[in-house]
């Protein structure tokens, strides 16, 4: 369904509700996921939900299993909170929470592996290939470059394959720049992500389930200042314009809209995702990838679509957390 958030979240009881956001981490964006955290905690006790704010630390499971709220709502972002591993549990833990299963957050977390998913539904992905720090070395980083260069052309994006916020992503635009490109992704993790570079609009789509089936909420549009949208870009004040929704005509807005659904469900996720798409000059669009632990910090894209369907951002938290509850019964 491609439409603004059910009017049932607005209507839910609060008084019973017993929730622990998990936040933080020692991940590269532990600072990004306390910021989510505190926005999602704040927004939930303004509506009279009981709610505790959890760093992800050694003590998280023993309080977990000595006083189990009823739901728990990760925000951590990096691998911690979206390769899977925490996911899979708090199943096995037999708790509740909000958001993609650990199956779900491991296809998405891949770039490698999601992007795989996508063109075997064709869903169009840009051209890429992945290349280990290990074989960058081994086999001659020249030799390489003139390959990928003849294969995929100039400019060229490099990210980690896995990992969130920018962190690692360069734009190489001459060849003199691709070393360097490797060498900053490649402290972010061994492998690297090769794309074609599209040039174009950079478009977020959020996405969210409260128990109809996934909808797409208004499309945001990125423009950040320096023309890349890194880490710098997203959480700095004044180092983006965002237009909210997307200065996109109605036929591409609604492709956008059905294609993020798409890539929610060709990866099977639940609750809740971001999908990240570039729109090239022709029209022409492209999916990047999909985020299972999006943002919810107050320059992260998923709120801004939330607020641009006018809807309340504490009551779709509260209705997801419902939803999360009645998964237990």
């Amino acid at each position: 369904m491609v439409s603004s958030v059910s009017d049932a979240a607005a209507t839910t009881e609060t008084d019973a509700l017993d929730v622990m956001v998990i936040a933080g981490g020692m991940s590269y964006e532990r600072d990004i996921s306390m910021r989510s955290g505190q926005r999602i905690a704040s927004a939930l006790q303004r509506r009279g939900v009981s709610c505790e704010l959890h760093d992800l630390d050694k003590s998280l499971l023993h309080s977990i299993r000595t006083n189990p709220p009823q739901v728990l709502f990760p925000a951590l972002h990096g691998a911690a909170g979206e390769d899977g591993s925490l996911r899979k549990i708090l199943e096995l833990l037999d708790v509740p929470f909000v958001g993609a299963t650990a199956s779900g957050s491991r296809r998405a977390w891949n770039k490698d592996s999601a992007k795989d998913l996508l063109r075997q539904a064709n869903l169009p992905t840009p051209d890429w290939m992945v290349l280990s720090q290990t074989a960058f070395s081994d086999y001659g980083a020249a030799d390489l470059l003139d390959s990928i260069v003849e294969r995929f052309g100039l400019p060229l994006a490099v990210k980690p394959t896995a990992g969130g916020s920018g962190l690692g992503v360069h734009v190489v635009e001459n060849e003199s720049d691709f070393p360097g490109a490797m060498m900053g992704c490649f402290a972010y993790g061994d492998k690297a992500l090769l794309e074609k570079y599209v040039a174009g609009r950079d478009i977020a789509v959020a996405v969210v389930d409260l128990g109809e089936g996934p909808e797409a909420l208004p499309a945001v549009e990125i423009a950040p200042l320096s023309g890349v949208y890194d880490f710098v870009a997203r959480y700095n004040a004044g180092a983006t314009r965002w237009h909210v929704p997307a200065r996109l005509d109605k036929a591409l807005s609604q492709q956008v809209a059905e294609l993020a659904i798409a890539a929610h469900d060709v990866l099977g996720l639940r609750d809740l995702s971001r999908v990240d798409m570039m729109v090239s000059d022709d029209g022409q669009v492209r999916i990047l990838e999909v985020n299972v632990a999006p943002g919810m910090t107050d320059t992260s894209l998923w709120p801004m679509g939330v607020e641009a369907a006018q809807r309340d951002f504490a009551d779709v938290l509260v209705a997801l957390i419902e939803q999360a509850k009645r998964r237990r019964s």
